[in-house]
């Protein structure tokens, strides 16, 4: 069973989170039997193509290659919107692309549901992401390196986030956060995968030049387990996600996360993680050290759950199921 992966990760791209989930997945089906993968192959006789992303070199690609294609909905319309300049016009292009493909995968039940919605008659199958467990574990050596890389003294608490720097992602939240909690560092790990297109891009950058010292912007790095390392506490406060995979690594790295209360987040991690609706609720979180520990303790358990090796096999069953093998 001859299987291609396909995902547009150049340049920037390469952090964004359906890169991520692609290279993680690719990861675990290469060491199992009965198939064979390529990496961003060239058209050729492939039995599938998996498409993580729908851009214009993914479609290319997709008009010149053979077999089944599938494509993973990482993104969807409905998390476009304070995202993306331009949202509306993009999403009306959703369901035409989808069309284009012989059957998606959903990764969350919201998701799903949305997908579902747009194209009722389009086959689609509900694989929710994974992570490795075996990467993303706590390192004391990396998260003392982070902390001294950015001054973080000895005994501060971290407040981490791991995003795009936009607003769907909540990062209004996270800035004013940061100014009611001087005696904390905030760290936002993230930066702008898709340039003056994203949404209010000249806005954000210029609160960046102007926030607290307790404010640290890192941008991209290669190793993002030292960062994870590195924090006490992980704020997820995005407005919407079709999963939220930093949430699932953070847990698997020990650490209590706080998270908006969305349906999504919700369906997905259930009681493991603290929800907040307004800020007020996330600074009382925050400052609960009490609590905090509890739900850190239960972190890592619960990342069992999604391991990366069951959503490997499930994609493995699909493949053969699509395949008639």
């Amino acid at each position: 069973m001859k299987i291609n992966f396909y995902v547009e990760d150049m340049l920037f791209f390469k952090y964004i989170g359906c890169a991520t989930v692609a290279k993680t997945l690719y990861g675990q089906l290469s060491t199992m039997d009965g198939i064979e993968l390529r990496w961003k192959g060239l058209p050729d006789n492939d039995d599938l193509v998996h498409y993580h992303t729908f851009g214009p070199f993914a479609l290319l690609h997709r008009r010149l290659s053979r077999g089944k294609k599938i494509l993973t909905a990482h993104s969807t319309p409905r998390i476009n919107v304070g995202n993306l300049a331009l949202a509306s016009r993009i999403n009306k292009h959703y369901p035409k692309i989808y069309r284009k493909f012989d059957h998606l995968v959903t990764i969350s039940r919201p998701c799903h549901e949305e997908v579902t919605e747009i194209l009722p008659e389009m086959p689609a199958t509900y694989i929710p992401n994974g992570v490795n467990r075996n990467y993303f574990r706590k390192d004391h050596e990396k998260g003392v390196v982070f902390r001294t890389l950015h001054g973080i003294p000895d005994g501060q608490d971290v407040v981490l986030s791991v995003a795009q720097l936009t607003p769907r992602k909540g990062l209004y939240d996270f800035l004013a956060l940061a100014n009611q909690h001087p005696d904390k560092t905030f760290v936002w790990m993230g930066g702008f995968p898709y340039g003056a297109l994203s949404k209010d891009w000249r806005r954000i950058r210029h609160l960046k030049r102007r926030c607290g010292e307790n404010l640290i912007f890192p941008g991209y790095i290669e190793d993002i387990v030292s960062a994870y390392s590195a924090a006490d506490i992980f704020l997820m406060p995005s407005f919407a996600e079709t999963f939220g995979l930093v949430i699932l690594e953070a847990l698997s790295c020990g650490l209590p996360v706080i998270a908006r209360d969305i349906p999504e987040f919700r369906d997905i991690f259930g009681d493991a993680v603290l929800y907040f609706g307004t800020r007020q609720e996330a600074t009382d979180l925050i400052q609960d050290k009490t609590l905090l520990s509890r739900y850190q303790s239960g972190a890592r358990p619960f990342s069992a759950g999604y391991d990366i090796r069951d959503s490997a096999q499930k994609h493995l069953e699909l493949y053969r199921e699509l395949l008639g093998t």
